[in-house]
């Protein structure tokens, strides 16, 4: 039996018992609800730091036998130093965060703000949405010298970071425009359902979410990614031709082949295809283009094609709204408690209240759905290397992503554990290996690479 279906096999058992226990939820008493917020949200923290503290113990501290060709000795080193740095960065960060929101939830602080905001605002949309606001905006704030440190020494000192002050706030900036926006839309259309409908809000909310990631994927490279980036068309040439000659080949539809400007953030490098139907934009870094081969290039590109082929785009999307359904399912049924409102701090029941308490009490379904994403789409990374070492190059695929590795200081050999609960792509080696092997098996049956 493989990963994929011990995976399932888990989530139906685990999901349904933790469903079953988020129903009992009316019976229980404000005190207890409190009791079991409080220790999610402690039982998530001592879990993320028990992985980080696995995973950066289990580097070597010498170079091993596997990773020579990959990595020469300094820059091996230098990928140790740069996730060392990152993770103890991450041990001060997370536990500020948990620290913080141990003590505004236990001390009933949330209440004190919910009293503010209904006295300010009389209209039960407004208080959701100015509720939020300002948790978003004091998180953010709080933030703010730990993204800047993060970008401006970390990265800088490791010698990724192209971002400069400006481009640095300009983000912000344009992030909160967005997140008040589209954040704003999708609250208020769930209040408004809620407070028409009742109960059976989910249903109908369930299909704005739907058509909402339908609409992200279809017009994010139009609409969102100019706001940060350049997109431009990528200039006539060799690279063009080879990628109009294989995607002809393999019949892919082709609309347009743009280049990000990247570098402008960051030296590291990704390419991505954009569009649902008829037509696909493929998107390559500028920083992938400068330090790679045409056919490594090529061999990347084959790659996104083959998600594309295997249609993991629409088996993504389809999973991502059922994933939905079912989160807003259980949401109805405890999104009129009052107890639940009352656990963290409100007079009564109070439709942000609850909304915030229930994405901390679903926190084990979604870790749970999360594994099977992360298993499923490590699947969909292997099938899709298969594709492009059938119908390109094998070869030219294992030096593109060594390089990327490299590039990237990526960490070639984490700890299992954390694969499994974190990584959505598999680890550089066991890519390698199965692309050899299939390597392999398309000489034998005579298939082109």
């Amino acid at each position: 039996m493989n990963e994929l279906v011990l995976i399932s096999l888990f989530i139906q058992s685990s999901t349904h018992s933790i469903t079953h226990f988020l129903i009992t939820l009316p019976a229980m008493e404000a005190q207890t609800i409190l009791f079991l917020i409080l220790a999610i949200i402690t039982l998530e923290f001592i879990w993320e730091q028990i992985l980080d503290y696995i995973n950066l113990k289990y580097q070597k501290a010498e170079l091993p036998d596997k990773l020579k060709g990959i990595y020469n000795e300094q820059n091996y080193l230098k990928s140790l130093s740069y996730h060392k740095t990152q993770t103890r960065f991450s041990f001060l960060t997370s536990g500020l965060s948990f620290l913080l929101a141990f003590v505004v939830i236990s001390t009933g602080f949330l209440g004190t703000i919910d009293e503010w905001i209904r006295y300010n605002f009389h209209n039960e949309i407004t208080q959701a949405l100015g509720f939020f606001a300002i948790l978003f905006l004091a998180a953010d704030i709080i933030n703010l010298p730990f993204q800047w440190y993060s970008t401006f020494v970390i990265e800088e000192k490791f010698g990724f970071n192209k971002t400069t002050y400006k481009i640095f706030f300009l983000d912000k900036i344009k992030g909160y425009l967005l997140t008040f926006i589209f954040g704003g839309l999708i609250l208020g259309s769930l209040l408004l359902l809620i407070l028409n409908i009742g109960v059976g809000f989910w249903i109908y909310f369930w299909m704005v979410i739907a058509v909402f990631i339908l609409f992200i994927n279809m017009f994010y490279t139009s609409l969102i990614v100019p706001l940060f980036n350049k997109l431009t068309p990528l200039e006539d040439g060799e690279l063009k031709n080879s990628i109009q000659e294989y995607s002809q080949k393999v019949k892919f539809p082709l609309d347009n082949v743009l280049v990000i400007n990247g570098s402008i953030r960051s030296s590291k490098a990704n390419a991505f295809f954009s569009g649902i139907g008829k037509k696909k934009k493929i998107i390559l870094y500028d920083t992938l283009i400068e330090n790679h081969a045409t056919q490594e290039l090529i061999a990347v590109l084959a790659h996104e094609v083959g998600h594309y082929k295997k249609k993991h785009i629409i088996s993504g999307l389809i999973l991502s709204v059922l994933q939905v359904g079912i989160m807003l399912f259980i949401m109805s049924l405890i999104i009129f408690n009052t107890d639940v409102s009352l656990a963290l701090g409100g007079v009564k029941t109070t439709l942000h209240l609850n909304i915030l308490a229930f994405g901390i009490l679903y926190t084990p379904i979604s870790k749970i759905t999360g594994l099977f994403m992360n298993v499923f789409s490590r699947k969909n990374e292997f099938e899709a290397d298969a594709y492009a070492t059938e119908t390109f190059d094998g070869g030219a695929l294992q030096t593109a992503l060594k390089k990327l590795s490299v590039e990237n200081l990526s960490n070639l050999l984490p700890h299992p554990w954390y694969v499994f609960f974190h990584y959505s792509h598999p680890p550089l080696m066991q890519r390698l290996e199965a692309i050899e092997t299939h390597k392999g098996q398309s000489l034998k049956i005579g298939e082109p690479i």
